[in-house]
C-alpha cells in the first residue's frame, strides 16, 4: 500500500492503492509511519498513485468501528501526522487530483503542499456525521486561519486548487509538484534541517529566540562561504 524509493537526495514515498483512491487503512498508516521513520534523505516526496492524492480513511475501517477501536484508530492517524510533521527534513506533499478527509489531514502535516491545477480538497468528515480526528482540528485553523478551517470543516464543502492557494492551504500550484521537492534537496541540507525545526519550534518565544541563534551561529561556525 505505500511504495518508496531513493532518488538522490528525496525519498519519494507513494499511496499504492488507486483503485481505492489511496484510502487508509490500519496496515497503510503503519507502513507509511515506518517508511518516514526509516527514511534519511532531506527531502520527503509524498504523493498518490492514480487520480487522487488519498481519499483519507478507508470508510470500511471507519464502518467498523466502536468507541474503544475508534480512539485506537485515530491515534495511529495522529502519529502517522506527528512523524511527517516532526521528520528531520522537509517534507513535501505533491498533489494532485483529490485530496479528502484524512488526506488533507495528511497534507497539513508536511511543510509543502504543492498542488496541480486538477487538484481538490475537502473535509468531509462531518457529511457523515464524524470530523477528521489525526490532528486537523489544529492544524487546520494554523494553516489557514479559523474562519476558514471553519467553513471548510462545518461545510465539508470541496474547493479547487485556485481556491485552496488563496486560502493558503497550497504553497504553489505546479504542474509537475516534483519539481518542488528537488528544489529544496539543491539547497544546502544542514540549514534545510536546522531551519525546519527552529520554525517547528512551539517553546516560548525566549527559549525559541536562544535556540534560533544558537542554530545560526552553528551554521556560520559551519558554512564555506
Amino acid at each position: 500500500m505505500v511504495r518508496t524509493t531513493a532518488d538522490g537526495d528525496v525519498r519519494v514515498v507513494t499511496l499504492d492503492r488507486p483503485e481505492r483512491r489511496n484510502a487508509l487503512d490500519r496496515e497503510a498508516l503503519r507502513e507509511l509511519a515506518a517508511t518516514v521513520d526509516a527514511a534519511a534523505e532531506p527531502v520527503i516526496y509524498l504523493r498518490g498513485e492514480g487520480e487522487a492524492f488519498c481519499a483519507g480513511a478507508d470508510l470500511t475501517v471507519v464502518e467498523a468501528l466502536d468507541g474503544e477501536s475508534a480512539r485506537e484508530f485515530a491515534a495511529l492517524g495522529q502519529r502517522v501526522a506527528t512523524t511527517l510533521e516532526s521528520y528531520d527534513g522537509a517534507v513535501v506533499a505533491g498533489i494532485d487530483g483529490a485530496a479528502r478527509g484524512g488526506g488533507v489531514e495528511l497534507a497539513l502535516a508536511c511543510d509543502l503542499r504543492v498542488a496541480t491545477p486538477e487538484a481538490t480538497f475537502a473535509e468531509t468528515g462531518v457529511k457523515l456525521g464524524l470530523f477528521g480526528a489525526w490532528g486537523g482540528t489544529r492544524r487546520l485553523p494554523r494553516v489557514v486561519g479559523e474562519g476558514d478551517a471553519m467553513d471548510l470543516a462545518l461545510s465539508g464543502r470541496t474547493v479547487d486548487a485556485e481556491a485552496a492557494l488563496r486560502m493558503g492551504l497550497v504553497s504553489r500550484l505546479v504542474d509537475d509538484p516534483r519539481s518542488v521537492a528537488d528544489e529544496l534537496a539543491a539547497v544546502d541540507h544542514r540549514a534545510l534541517r536546522s531551519l525546519k525545526r527552529r520554525m517547528r519550534d512551539e517553546t516560548d518565544q525566549r527559549t525559541g529566540d536562544e535556540r534560533e541563534r544558537a542554530a545560526f551561529a552553528s551554521l556560520v561556525e559551519a558554512a564555506e562561504f
